[in-house]
This record gives C-alpha cells, sequence and structure tokens, in this order.
C-alpha cells in the first residue's frame, strides 16, 4: 500500500467525519465479516479507514465516493489492489446493481453522511434485489427512529419501511471521538439483512408506501385527517372506497389513532380495505 500523504481536512459543507479509531474501525470489519469470494460496495470510503482493511479480506471492492478531492488520495493509496474499484459519484443516484457486475449480489458496509442518511437508506432499499446486507453507520437518533416500534413518538416513514424489507439489529454506539472532527452527536452501527419477501402479502407496495408516507405527513394529527389530504392517486383511491374514514372502519382501525401506533400489519389492512 502507498504513503497515503497528507489527508484533506474533512468537509463541514458535505457532513464529513472520517472515521479513525481503529478499536471501531474494527469492530465494524468483525461486524461484517468479508471474505475473500464476495464482492463489498462502501459508501463514502473517505480517507480509506476501513477500505484498508476491506481490500486485504475481501475479492472486491466498490468505493462509492462523493467529494472529488478525496479522488487522488484514494486512488494512489490503493493502487496496488486490482480489486479495488473507486466510483466518483453520489450514492443517492448510483446504480449499485449495476457497479457491482458481474456479480449480482453484494454486501454494503457505510458510514452514512448525518444530513442524508435517511435518504441513502431508502435508495438502498430500493436496489435490495442486488443487496443481501448491509452493516451502516448513522447518528444514533437516526438507528432509534429506523429500529422504532410501533406505539413510540420516534416511529415515522422510514421506520415501517425498513420493517417490511429488512431483519434489523443495533450493533453497538460510537463516541464523537472516534472521528476527525468529532462530530456534536453519538452514532450507532447496525446490521440490516433483506428479507427473502417483504413482510406483508400485500402485491400493490406502491399504494402501501403511499399510504403510510400520507399518514406521516403530520405526525401530530390523526390518521384520519392525514388519509383525508392525501393527494395525487392515493385521494382518487380513498374517493372511490367512501373516503379515509370508511377505508379505516373497515380496516378496523380507529379513526383518532395516530400513524406511529400503527403496526406494518395494520398498514397492510388499510390498503387491502382500498382493494
Amino acid at each position: 500500500m502507498k504513503d497515503k500523504g497528507a489527508e484533506p481536512y474533512p468537509s463541514k459543507r458535505l457532513g464529513q467525519h472520517f472515521l479513525r479509531d481503529q478499536r471501531t474501525i474494527q469492530r465494524i470489519i468483525d461486524a461484517l465479516a468479508p471474505n475473500a469470494n464476495e464482492t463489498i460496495i462502501e459508501i463514502g470510503p473517505g480517507t480509506g479507514a476501513l477500505t484498508s482493511v476491506l481490500v486485504e479480506r475481501a475479492g472486491r471492492v466498490i468505493a462509492v465516493e462523493f467529494d472529488n478531492k478525496l479522488t487522488p488520495l484514494l486512488t494512489e493509496r490503493f493502487a496496488d489492489f486490482p480489486n479495488f474499484n473507486l466510483v466518483m459519484g453520489d450514492a443517492l443516484t448510483t446504480d449499485f446493481c449495476a457497479a457491482i457486475l458481474p456479480a449480482r449480489k453484494a454486501r454494503l458496509v457505510a458510514n452514512l453522511p448525518y444530513n442524508i442518511s435517511t435518504a441513502i437508506l431508502q435508495k438502498l432499499i430500493s436496489q435490495r434485489e442486488c443487496l443481501d446486507e448491509m452493516v451502516l453507520m448513522l447518528q444514533r437518533e437516526v438507528v432509534e427512529r429506523v429500529l422504532a416500534p410501533a406505539g413510540t413518538t420516534d416511529r415515522g416513514f422510514i421506520s415501517v419501511l425498513v420493517e417490511a424489507y429488512c431483519e434489523t439489529e443495533k450493533l453497538f454506539d460510537v463516541a464523537p471521538g472516534a472521528f476527525r472532527p468529532p462530530p456534536k452527536v453519538w452514532s450507532s452501527v447496525m446490521r440490516l439483512k433483506f428479507r427473502p419477501r417483504i413482510g406483508t402479502d400485500l402485491e400493490d407496495t406502491d399504494l402501501l408506501w403511499a399510504t403510510v408516507s400520507a399518514g406521516f405527513a403530520q405526525k401530530r394529527k390523526t390518521i384520519l385527517n392525514n388519509l383525508r389530504h392525501a393527494s395525487g392517486r392515493l385521494q382518487d383511491i380513498l374517493k372511490r372506497n367512501g373516503g379515509a374514514s370508511i377505508v379505516l372502519c373497515k380496516a378496523n382501525v380507529e379513526l383518532q389513532r395516530r400513524a406511529e401506533t400503527l403496526t406494518l400489519e395494520e398498514w397492510s389492512r388499510v390498503v387491502r380495505s382500498m382493494q
């Protein structure tokens, strides 16, 4: 491995916090347990703290980095590793299934920027056909929202989405001092394994996610009030079925409940009542 030289300072605009703590790096690697027969995607390699271990253990490493100023550093640092492939691009628009070809499946590891972490998570779920498992580091509060069960105030759209498609496990917390510069908040590492099939028997998943999204539109309002203000296709379907109140009654969901109290099965019942 070539000398990494002087490292660029993390960009505040991009929300960068470079991981530097070796114990944390090792714990993430242990959780991922890469092997020589697989392809690993790394989002946001930064200066290569995790990458330097991944290229030694994985068959292929596809590193997706948005910050162009890191290109020379990463290119030079891993020039001696033919299994390293740097993709300069935005994780929000990258086609991960195309990036891993000829491999059909990959696992993914990432230290996600706090400011766009939930958006990237939704993107990754949309590309689940080529992803088996993800080990992600996010802001601790985001992990709490992702894992929030029905009936808790942290529950939101992302909680229901992840519950439907993934088996989840929080692994450990990471203190601010593990990064350069230290963020103002703690981070958490979690594992997400994609289910063989969505955790509901609904065929119209587009309608499911439109309904969940509308239900959480204003969290302080009841699900009835939120669905009454639905738009587009969902509004048309609700009208055809007699309106939001009729739909909720058919689904056996009390009209004054808030979206955060509904389980995935109850969301599914609401959608079935419109079909």
